[in-house]
């Protein structure tokens, strides 16, 4: 997931940067995407011209593209605003039980999110303890295959995993 919020950003920050080849990567990675993101929210009648509403929305307002911040919540803020419209030109009828069914649990934009707060949380550990806590943690690798995979012992991943959740928690308490 945050291998796609990487490529997706830099595709975005090298369209801003005038580069024509990756305004059309971009564009074409953002329909797969665009369209999971509108079918768990309606019907798949209208789904293909909201898609391409949203992504010539994407390129005309991709000057509101703050660099420094991540990809995946200002696309997903561009497709909100682009559902809303569409279900308000077409008189839509929401009742509010449906209301949270239609703006989403975050799916996506909350999974961007949480990732990007594990990278930043794994960022403050040292390398050694926050790869080994991506490794058993998060890639779901055994104890044995990051320890051959580093070329370490295992105690030594078991320690260092112990070590950086520990420190972890600390400034989780901290905060």
């Amino acid at each position: 997931m945050a291998s796609d919020e990487a490529h997706l950003r830099h595709l975005m920050q090298a369209s801003l940067d005038g580069d024509a080849a990756a305004t059309h990567a971009l564009l074409s990675a953002l329909v797969p995407v665009l369209r999971r993101y509108y079918a768990r929210r309606m019907s798949s009648a209208d789904l293909e011209d909201l898609v391409q509403e949203t992504l010539i929305a994407v390129h005309t307002r991709r000057a509101s593209y703050d660099r420094t911040r991540a990809f995946g919540p200002w696309l997903f803020a561009v497709a909100r605003y682009k559902m809303i419209d569409h279900f308000r030109r077409t008189r839509h009828e929401v009742s509010l039980d449906d209301l949270g069914d239609l703006l989403g649990d975050g799916g996506f934009e909350d999974a961007v999110s949480a990732r990007l707060d594990v990278d930043a949380a794994l960022q403050t550990l040292t390398p050694k303890q926050a790869a080994t806590i991506r490794a058993t943690k998060i890639d779901g690798l055994s104890i044995a295959e990051t320890a051959a995979r580093d070329n370490i012992t295992e105690a030594d991943v078991k320690v260092s995993v112990h070590r950086g959740l520990k420190a972890l928690a600390k400034r989780l308490r901290q905060d």
